[in-house]
């Protein structure tokens, strides 16, 4: 079949909304956007009564969006040395928070709640939403709204959560200990986690549900493997064997530490190298890889094969089980709540968890004359300095661009809640050591793309939930999670719509993860919105063709959140020095500079919202102290 007619047999002609990109840049000029937004206000997908400029209900290439990332780039390129040619826009404000995501925003919470609601505050941040990774989709069909999230999914984290993370969740009113009482456990009973074997790495294309209540004999009989890969499989994923006997427990953990879980397996293990195949696709905390995710690491994640070491470690997630709590739009409901209480004209009203899911917020008004606390989005930091000496200066001046016009102002204060690797562009005037430590990690590239479909039939026709893709574009696709509250309903017939969402990690196998991880940052940029959209029409028609679904019928709208500079980077015993804490890249980077603060995940080197919380805690004392404050 010719390219042209599989394209039209998977969709590709039919009309939901697209807004194409190549090279990361948009195709056509301002005429073109302004005729993609012109359509979207005309779709059957956005909300009645809400405007196209309403940033949750677009659809197409989201995340890192079309021009969030051009003028930092510019940047970078030496575009804004000195802030000599920005206008002055006589704005003066008490504090300046760079980045709108869960770390900023609740920075300038924490700030107003230490020194008082008279304090002025201006959020200013690149994307035409806020929340960072803590994104909000919607889909509207039929005259109802379904929502999904496109980044941070969850507040859990292996992490104890502090006074001050566990504080700003109680007051935003979110109830970690009811999070059970909004799921529904029924609407996807009997649906199981399955595997899809594709033909170009497996040499067939083949659904494999399981084991689930098979075994994983059973379940490796059916995929399509040869029988010596077979039998390695079935056995390190259910034997009991010490594959490292003869060394003592503290020699097993030091040699597991300084090899790949992959090389564990082909090594000492001895799988055959096709038996590794089917661990391709599978991503590990914070991206690693079988090829760059450290044995030992594997060992405490349960990964199969570890069973008869006796290493006596304990599991990584022992630090905030009480914390896995889910909103339908994941951790946006969180950033809608922090809005709520710093710009309450937006969001009006005495919200908590379940009433701010639905409430209409009115993004024309986060930027009011007037207001104490101001959100500018679609803005993008280019510099911040002193006035005068660092040790005494009282002032910060901080200059950005908008609609291609270069302004500054000035703050008492500033808080660089961006990533990492920027802040040495924006502060020239930082310490070299300083600047080096910033720029040690490398973010961790993601993308979250949300299908949005008629029915769910075929999962249901083929008993799955959740389908795995170990060699595929994405690796995962699941229904969203069947979850209600505040008079948000989840799907509950297979006969209703529902969000699917599929996640993509991509990487480029055999390198260090530094490499892989900046391989897959620039993948993410240069591939064009067609081609993820073929891509994720492919997966799913192949996985699901056999239960009924019809990708050219079933698909109403594709959302892809694109995160190239994506979640924060964490340390690893394979590719990073053993050095103690205070001596870690993470924490040299993020000393505060006179009136500057840093708060991100970046500063505590974990990509979990407690971590957000706890770095703009710190951050503000920091600030406090600077100000001759306790």
């Amino acid at each position: 079949m010719g390219n042209r007619a599989r394209a039209r047999r998977l969709g590709m002609d039919r009309d939901i909304t697209r807004r194409d990109f190549v090279n990361g840049l948009a195709v056509g000029s301002a005429g073109a956007l302004a005729a993609t937004r012109s359509a979207l206000e005309g779709s059957s997908l956005i909300p009645e009564g809400v405007a196209s400029s309403y940033p949750p209900s677009l659809t197409g290439l989201r995340g890192s969006h079309e021009g969030s990332f051009e003028v930092g780039h510019r940047l970078r390129d030496g575009a804004y040395e000195g802030l000599s040619g920005a206008a002055d826009s006589g704005e003066v404000y008490d504090l300046v928070v760079v980045g709108g995501g869960l770390s900023g925003l609740s920075g300038a919470h924490l700030f107003r709640q230490a020194l008082g609601n008279d304090q002025t505050v201006l959020i200013l941040d690149n994307h035409d939403d806020f929340g960072g990774h803590a994104k909000r989709n919607e889909f509207t069909y039929e005259g109802r709204t379904w929502i999904g999230y496109g980044g941070t999914m969850s507040i859990v984290s292996p992490f104890p959560y502090s006074y001050a993370a566990k504080a700003l969740v109680r007051d935003l009113g979110i109830e970690v200990g009811r999070a059970g009482e909004f799921v529904d456990p029924d609407v996807y009973a009997g649906l199981n986690s399955a595997t899809f074997f594709d033909r170009e790495t497996f040499g067939a294309d083949r659904l494999v549900v399981g084991p689930g209540n098979e075994s994983w004999e059973e379940f490796f009989r059916k995929a399509p493997f040869s029988e010596q890969a077979r039998q390695d499989l079935i056995r390190i994923h259910t034997g009991n064997r010490d594959y490292m006997a003869g060394l003592g427990t503290v020699e097993k953990r030091a040699r597991l530490a300084r090899m790949s879980y992959q090389d564990y397996l082909l090594e000492v293990a001895k799988v055959s190298p096709e038996a590794i195949k089917f661990f391709l696709g599978r991503g590990y905390r914070n991206n690693k890889r079988v090829d760059t995710l450290p044995a030992l690491e594997a060992a405490q994640g349960r990964a199969p094969g570890f069973d008869g070491l006796d290493l006596g470690i304990e599991p990584r997630w022992r630090g905030s089980r009480d914390y896995r709590f889910h909103f339908p739009d994941g951790n946006a409901t969180i950033a809608r709540l922090l809005i709520n209480r710093l710009i309450p004209a937006a969001l009006p009203g005495d919200h908590d968890m379940q009433s701010v899911l639905k409430a209409p917020l009115r993004y024309d008004r986060l930027d009011e004359d007037g207001a104490s606390v101001r959100m500018r989005l679609d803005s993008t930091v280019v510099g911040v300095e002193h006035e005068g000496e660092v040790e005494h200066a009282d002032w910060v001046r901080v200059a950005y661009v908008r609609d291609g016009k270069l302004v500054r102002l000035r703050a008492r204060n500033c808080l660089l809640a961006c990533w990492n690797h920027v802040v040495p562009y924006l502060v020239p005037d930082l310490p070299q050591e300083q600047k080096e430590a910033l720029g040690y990690a490398v973010k961790v590239p993601m993308m979250y793309t949300n299908v949005f479909i008629k029915n769910w039939r075929a999962f249901k026709e083929l008993g799955v939930s959740r389908v795995s893709y170990p060699a595929m574009y994405h690796s995962s696709c699941s229904l969203d999670y069947p979850v209600s509250m505040g008079g948000y309903e989840c799907t509950q017939s297979p006969d209703e719509p529902v969000v699917l969402h599929m996640s993509r990690n991509p990487n480029e196998p055999g390198l260090p993860r530094k490499d892989q991880q900046r391989a897959g940052m620039l993948d993410m940029l240069m591939t064009p919105f067609e081609t993820i959209e073929l891509e994720t029409r492919d997966q799913l028609t192949r996985a699901l063709g056999g239960g009924g679904f019809d990708p050219a019928e079933d698909i109403l709208a594709i959302t892809a959140n694109r995160w190239p500079h994506g979640y924060a980077y964490t340390y690893d015993t394979l590719g990073d020095p053993d050095v103690p804490d205070a001596e870690r890249p993470h924490v040299l980077g993020r000393k505060p500079f006179g009136k500057i603060a840093i708060a991100n995940a970046d500063a505590g080197a974990a990509a979990y919202t407690n971590v957000a919380i706890d770095q703009a805690d710190r951050a503000v004392q920091e600030l406090m102290l600077a100000n001759g404050l306790k």
